[in-house]
């Protein structure tokens, strides 16, 4: 878990990416990836090591789509490697997706899933979440997510992109923070703030159990339930740099406040019920 991005809009979604990648780099990561919708399906590139390390490998020949997710990946689950970074795909490659946080009923999940049909190919708990969503995907993105995250314990803030409906994000999180910005016949999603800090000051912070289906003109926010949630805009007052410090006055203060939610996603999925290993 460490960085996620999204953008759906009418401009290409690489460079946006990209950048909005480097903006959360003070987070630290081992590997990033991205995962583009381009004319001929989804295109996925990721790479072990800096954001610099993809850009060389792709060369000038970056993904062409105007809607796609990103992620910086501080390795859980799975060795640091190509093939554990996100995004992840399914079996039929027409969905993908990003997520931080822990699932801690991966294995179990994981199991099932196989003895449903589908293939995994990476050790990582976050490749349940993109077979949850195709599992359940009967036409409706969202009513997707929303059964796959019904079915996981832990945390997470997951996005999810689908080559069959090619106009929108889908987003969800729970104890995992999550917010969209909102601009001008375009739309962002993020991790933390300054990913889109440049482009817009206008925001929806997502708070627990909610989901929100993001296109290029419009943002719908939902319940666990479902159910629509009217929600308040947010506009950033900080610069960039108190941005990345959440608001707090020092990073020391904002490390010190975070400490207990750091070290319960640490040893989330790492105890037993009796707290032994």
């Amino acid at each position: 878990m460490c960085g996620i991005v999204g953008y759906i809009g009418a401009k290409g979604a690489y460079p946006i990416l990209m950048d909005g990648l480097k903006k959360l780099e003070y987070r630290g990561y081992d590997s990033a990836g991205v995962a583009i919708l381009c004319p001929a399906g989804l295109q996925i590139e990721k790479a072990q090591g800096e954001i610099s390390v993809l850009e060389v490998r792709l060369g000038g020949n970056f993904p062409a789509g105007s809607i796609g997710i990103g992620h910086t990946r501080w390795a859980t689950h799975g060795a640091p490697s190509d093939i554990n970074a996100h995004p992840h795909y399914g079996c039929s490659r027409e969905f993908a997706v990003v997520h931080n946080g822990i699932i801690e009923n991966y294995l179990g999940l994981r199991h099932w899933l196989q003895e449903e049909g589908h293939r995994f190919s990476s050790e990582t708990d976050t490749e349940v979440l993109v077979h949850l969503v195709e599992h359940y995907y009967e036409g409706d993105l969202l009513e997707a997510v929303l059964q796959a995250v019904r079915k996981v314990e832990g945390s997470f803030a997951v996005v999810a992109i689908c080559a069959r409906e090619r106009d929108k994000l889908v987003c969800a999180r729970k104890d995992s923070p999550l917010v969209i910005g909102l601009g001008e016949g375009e739309n962002y999603i993020a991790s933390d703030v300054p990913a889109f800090l440049k482009r817009t000051r206008r925001t929806y912070i997502l708070e627990d159990g909610e989901l929100a289906v993001v296109t290029a003109s419009d943002v719908r926010v939902f319940s666990g339930n479902g159910h629509p949630i009217r929600k308040e805009v947010n506009e950033i007052t900080w610069d960039a740099g108190e941005a990345e410090k959440g608001g707090y006055p020092h990073f020391m203060i904002k490390e010190i406040i975070e400490q207990p939610r750091a070290l319960r996603d640490t040893m989330r999925g790492r105890l037993s019920d009796g707290g032994r290993d």
